[in-house]
């Protein structure tokens, strides 16, 4: 063999057998950023919730997501923001007008949605499991029976529901999941998608008004059930590999009215697995866009008919996009 077929040779095995993701930084070099992707996404729903909920009582969990990963307290919801026809905008990425849900009780003769939800792109896009609580019995219109999905649902017809109970059904539920032999449901592990729903900030302050102390006692009991839930993934050791996102269905101003919608902005923050720190979002968002930053999240890409669009900027892995502080949003 020739000296330049063995250089040849040489040459053809070292690029076969070179992975450059996996050498070291070069010292004096930063080391590269973990993958963008996550294993898990956490998705915290609320609802009256808004910048001005801050100063009427301390959200100690909240802030620090927000502070600690990427943040706009001025997305958009929808009109009228109500929690069925809000909550059916947010999973299946489309404006009411064109999910068809007006209206905001559970009408067993209407049936489940007809178009697509974000449960069903992560199933047929990457095989994601989803399990979701809800906390209102309005929402069993959207929990459309699937083998890759479970949900719980409780309400006000169950005085005893409440965020510290839904928390208890989350725990119980991750504990069995992740005993090795499944829960016992649709899902036979742990779920990849988790949806938390806590309405209680709303309620409270449609009921009590919004500057009572039942608002304050409420969006106290509403972050700790959120603080809670990180705590099980980080006992678990899912945190670290978890994206969290949080949004709310409506802000304290939806109270006076429909007209109020559009004036009254709500927070969608992500924080976590690949998402930048400390940045505030420049570009306009709106709740509609949560599910395809879910997907984005998992890295799974799906040609859909839908109006919701990844929020590509939050991503430690986005081209071109400088990072900024989240201060002052």
């Amino acid at each position: 063999m020739t000296l330049r077929l063995i250089i040849f040779v040489l040459i053809v095995i070292g690029l076969l057998v070179h992975h450059p993701e996996s050498e070291a930084a070069p010292p004096g070099h930063p080391a590269p950023l973990p993958s963008a992707a996550a294993d898990h996404v956490i998705l915290f729903v609320l609802e009256g919730v808004d910048r001005q909920s801050l100063k009427t009582g301390p959200m100690p969990a909240l802030s620090r997501l927000a502070k600690e990963g990427a943040a706009t307290w001025s997305a958009g919801t929808v009109a009228p923001p109500h929690r069925l026809p809000a909550m059916a905008s947010l999973l299946t990425g489309l404006p009411v007008g064109k999910h068809g849900i007006t209206w905001d009780t559970f009408e067993f003769s209407r049936g489940y949605p007809r178009p697509p939800t974000v449960f069903d792109y992560l199933d047929l896009s990457g095989g994601r499991d989803s399990a979701i609580f809800f906390m209102d019995e309005s929402l069993y219109q959207l929990a459309k029976p699937e083998p890759y999905t479970d949900y719980q649902v409780c309400g006000p017809l169950k005085p005893e529901c409440s965020p510290e109970r839904l928390v208890s059904y989350i725990k119980q539920y991750v504990r069995k999941a992740a005993s090795g032999e499944g829960y016992g449901h649709a899902i036979l592990g742990l779920p990849h998608f988790l949806v938390v729903h806590l309405p209680d900030g709303a309620r409270a302050g449609m009921e009590h008004g919004w500057s009572s102390g039942g608002y304050r006692t409420a969006l106290r009991s509403v972050d700790q059930a959120m603080k809670s839930v990180l705590a099980i993934f980080k006992d678990h050791g899912l945190l670290a590999r978890t994206t969290v996102f949080v949004t709310s269905l409506s802000g304290t101003g939806a109270a006076q009215g429909e007209s109020t919608a559009a004036s009254s902005p709500v927070p969608w923050i992500a924080s976590g697995a690949g998402i930048k720190n400390g940045h505030a979002i420049r570009q306009p968002v709106s709740i509609v866009d949560t599910g395809a930053t879910v997907l984005r999240a998992f890295r799974l890409e799906t040609h859909t008919e839908w109006e919701s669009r990844a929020v590509e900027e939050i991503f430690r892995d986005a081209p071109g996009v400088a990072t900024t502080s989240a201060k002052g949003r």
